[in-house]
């Protein structure tokens, strides 16, 4: 039986699904080779259905469960089942004009964890930003983008923090690095306004702040900012992500994982207290 995280994002259900079929592949020693010709792909697109980046025709996965071995319906139901849901569109979906392709998938994981560990150097973290906060960033790095389409950017950013309102949303757990919050991004009185509203977030209980401070000196996590994202089910592989330019990185593998989580504690260790946090956002402020 397949157990889903309820409302759980469709990207997170493909990495489920193709999971599943990563371990049964694996317990019949097929190869993705072999795999990829039985639905007349190649290697490269078993891999890419296992890692759950890519959509999943229901033709190809029930030919591969006929492969596998799984011929009983009780058993076959479950995925096939998954496979629909794996292929609804998420909320973001009318958003796709503005969305990177290599970004689509982090919306989806984003709206399914059930944990989200985040390092930011250069911004406040884009779910605790304020509206006027991320205005001022998209448009700074919005050379030649109109104004509609800037007003659309910031109202997906806008209705992507709705999943910590909800009363199922992640925990997330942010350590933002103190240049952040001191690069006055859109002016004195936005950030003033934005790290006021920082202040306002930790009183929720779902939301953890830390500062990286500029007393502490060099550290472990100067290759830059990543998140480290966790699921409810425990079939889901915990997901890296790591933003560039124009890419992004998305590591489940468990060394990957395990490394960057290693940073994210020692990081947290060295960083201010929830008290010290609030004593360094209220200096700032005056000093602004």
């Amino acid at each position: 039986m397949t157990h889903t995280q309820p409302g759980a994002g469709p990207t997170a259900l493909r990495i489920l699904l193709g999971s599943q079929l990563r371990r049964l592949r694996e317990a019949k020693g097929i190869s993705r080779e072999e795999a990829g010709h039985l639905i007349r792909g190649s290697e490269s697109k078993i891999s890419r259905m296992e890692l759950g980046r890519v959509g999943f025709k229901e033709r190809d996965v029930a030919d591969l469960l006929t492969f596998y071995g799984v011929e009983d319906e009780g058993a076959r139901r479950p995925v096939m089942d998954l496979v629909l849901r794996a292929n609804e569109p998420g909320w973001w979906h009318r958003y796709n004009d503005l969305l990177p392709s290599w970004f689509q998938a982090y919306v989806g994981l984003e709206e399914a964890a059930s944990r989200i560990r985040t390092y930011e150097v250069q911004f406040v973290p884009g779910l605790l930003q304020t509206k006027e906060y991320t205005r001022a960033v998209i448009t700074a790095g919005a050379a030649g983008i109109g104004a509609h389409e800037i007003a659309r950017r910031v109202d997906l950013r806008m209705e992507r923090q709705r999943v910590l309102e909800a009363g199922d949303g992640p925990f997330f757990w942010a350590v933002i690095d103190e240049a952040a919050l001191r690069r006055p991004i859109g002016g004195a009185d936005v950030m003033r306004a934005q790290l006021e509203h920082l202040l306002e977030l930790m009183r929720q209980p779902n939301i953890t702040v830390q500062i990286m401070p500029f007393s502490f000196g060099g550290h472990s996590a100067e290759g830059g900012a990543f998140s480290v994202l966790r699921f409810e089910d425990a079939e889901l592989p915990d997901v890296v992500y790591v933003e560039q330019l124009a890419s992004a990185l998305y590591l489940d593998k468990r060394e990957d994982v395990d490394r960057y989580s290693e940073v994210m504690e020692r990081l947290c260790a060295v960083s201010t207290t929830p008290d010290e946090t609030v004593e360094i956002l209220v200096k700032i402020m005056k000093e602004i």
